[in-house]
């Protein structure tokens, strides 16, 4: 239900190459950190957000969404799910064309506010995992 193969299919493929993933630092236990780098292998530009704005596989990171200074397609959040919906918020205020919340991180109002507010949303679900099965389209 939060991630119909179309809407992923148009994420992955259609709507851009710079991805901010919220959460992401340089702890190389935390799943963000493996996940952005199996997106930089398929072509995605990774911006890491997080409080530290460290940089991450090669990229400046920024304390915040609204901290970016370039137009970003995809938000990637990381964080727990009673943080995701503000996070969403700040990325339709961006402008971001889609917002992706991870495995596990759940928030169906914001799902909901998200796509009201016309973006394409995924929830539950892991791009490094759907990338590959694309791959062939790549």
């Amino acid at each position: 239900m939060y991630g119909d193969p179309a809407t992923i299919r148009r994420v992955l493929t259609e709507l851009g190459d710079t991805w901010a993933v919220v959460g992401l630092s340089n702890n190389r236990d935390r799943a963000a950190h493996g996940v952005a780098e199996i997106l930089q292998r398929y072509g995605k530009r990774v911006v890491p957000v997080h409080p530290r704005a460290e940089t991450v596989h090669g990229e400046q990171g920024y304390a915040s969404l609204s901290d970016i200074p370039f137009p970003v397609d995809v938000v990637d959040v990381f964080v727990n799910s009673d943080l995701a919906g503000p996070v969403a918020d700040e990325a339709t205020r961006i402008g971001a064309k889609a917002v992706w919340f991870q495995l596990g991180v759940l928030d169906e109002e914001a799902y909901h506010r998200t796509r009201d507010a016309g973006l394409d949303m995924v929830m539950d679900r892991c791009p490094a995992i759907e990338i590959p099965r694309l791959a062939p389209g790549l």
